[in-house]
């Protein structure tokens, strides 16, 4: 929780919420308020919104995780609010919902907060102001300070690369954050997995190309295990063929998009979380199709070269923050992006291997956990091939 005296006049938290219908069933459970307006598709017909409207408290009640978790966070009394619902919520919009300081007054150390809900067409559905007391409590003195609690987020760790890393980081101690975008059921099994290890573990949904996103799933890390000490980011565009002839632009901006773009929101994110221990681990995995290119993948081999670079410049300009940052190089390695591939293909690149297979997921996992543990800790910029040998210096 942030101290009185921390807060500034113009400070502002932001989270985002997609409205369900599990959503309304949870609200009409909890409040009892089963109109007919909020629940029953055929008697909403018959008004003029046509379909069923969701309940107005619902979308407020995120005002309340905002000044709750966020702004001022964990001992905040919210005892004022006024509210004007300007437009209705339905199943499916996604809310954005804002708070920000307007005056601070500092005799009754009480904040004012201009909160405002919009909808995905960043109109404004819910305006009002709140009043929060900013409750402060007196922490114990302790004599020693104790180590960080290890704690990784792997972005993309329902896929196949990145379920076998938090596999190996739980092995390894570490509590562990599954990130997801799509495949729920996938970090469900991971996550138990974890659990199972003897770790926490928590899942994680977002799209990282989305900066809210990032933002709301870097502070739910924090708040459910702790600050981030290691960041491994598995994620990349799906890996399609297409010709010189016919790629397109937006073809290229699909990678970008995931490989840079995503992966500048969640370092932006997390580097905060490791500064507070000036201790921090980033391993972001590339590509060995940087060095041996092949056809008809040239958004890819881009995205991933710019990913190098963005990592390389990026060691330089954390390091003396005592974050490292480094680079991992698989080469072809079985997982579902080869689903697609046939067998004949794949017994032919093995056969160009040295070591006479492909890479399995745990191959590269266990680079991973070396570069998440102290081992590693004199290592930063570094690229380290995992390809049984098809590439060497």
């Amino acid at each position: 929780m942030a101290r009185f005296d921390e807060i500034l006049v113009g400070q502002v938290a932001e989270l985002e919420h997609v409205v369900t219908e599990k959503d309304l069933a949870r609200f009409v459970e909890l409040s009892g308020d089963d109109n007919r307006l909020h629940v029953d598709p055929t008697y909403a017909a018959r008004t003029s919104f046509k379909k069923p409207v969701a309940h107005g408290m619902l979308g407020v009640s995120f005002i309340s995780t905002i000044i709750g978790t966020r702004l001022p966070g964990d001992g905040a009394l919210w005892f004022a609010q006024n509210l004007e619902f300007l437009l209705p919520v339905r199943v499916g919009d996604t809310l954005t919902v804002r708070a920000e300081v307007l005056r601070k007054i500092d005799r009754m150390q009480v904040i004012e907060l201009q909160t405002d809900i919009f909808n995905q067409h960043r109109q404004k559905v819910t305006t009002g102001v709140a009043k929060v007391k900013v409750v402060e409590f007196e922490e114990e003195a302790t004599i020693e300070i104790e180590a960080p609690r290890p704690v990784a987020l792997v972005v993309g760790g329902s896929g196949g690369i990145g379920s076998a890393v938090c596999r190996h980081l739980a092995a390894a101690g570490f509590d562990v954050a599954v990130h997801y975008f799509t495949q729920v059921a996938n970090a469900e099994v991971v996550m138990r997995d974890v659990e199972a290890a003897g770790q926490k573990a928590v899942m994680v949904a977002a799209d990282i190309r989305n900066e809210t996103a990032v933002a709301n799933m870097a502070h739910y890390v924090q708040r459910h295990l702790g600050n981030i000490t290691v960041l491994v980011n598995c994620t990349t565009a799906p890996m399609a063929a297409i010709r010189w002839e016919d790629v397109q632009w937006k073809d290229f901006e699909a990678h970008l998009q995931t490989a840079l773009q995503g992966a500048f929101h969640v370092v932006r994110h997390v580097t905060p979380q490791m500064e507070v221990a000036s201790y921090g681990k980033i391993i972001h995995i590339s590509a060995q199709l940087i060095e041996a290119p092949m056809g008809n993948l040239l958004p890819f081999i881009t995205a991933k070269a710019a990913l190098d670079g963005f990592s390389h410049a990026l060691a330089i300009e954390l390091s003396p923050k005592g974050i490292r940052v480094n680079m991992i190089a698989p080469g072809m390695t079985d997982t579902a992006q080869l689903a697609e591939v046939p067998e004949r293909i794949r017994l032919m690149a093995a056969a160009r291997v040295p070591l006479r297979r492909i890479a399995k997921p745990d191959d590269v996992a266990g680079v991973v956990a070396f570069l998440a543990s102290h081992q590693s800790d004199y290592l930063t910029g570094e690229t380290i091939r995992v390809n049984g040998g098809q590439v060497m210096s």
